[in-house]
């Protein structure tokens, strides 16, 4: 997976609820099976992006914390 194309989303310096809302409407331009890094630093998105991900049936591949926030790697539903 670390060799498979990936679509960067910065969302860094956005209060809940905007990385999930922004995340949600990036998804819909993507193709199924598209993945999505999203980096954040709101501190609620280890809550919201999994269960965002959870409802609209898309995978959480990855999360992980990095410096000052988090990121995660979202594969889109097919």
């Amino acid at each position: 997976m670390p060799d498979e194309p990936r679509t960067v989303y910065d969302l860094r310096g956005l209060k809940c609820p905007l990385p999930v809302l922004k995340t949600r409407k990036r998804m819909q331009t993507l193709a199924p099976g598209t993945l999505l890094e999203i980096e954040t630093t709101d501190p609620l998105a280890v809550i919201d992006i999994p269960h965002f991900c959870s409802e609209d049936g898309h995978r959480l591949e990855e999360a992980a914390p990095t410096e000052g926030g988090h990121r995660f790697l979202i594969r889109k539903k097919t």
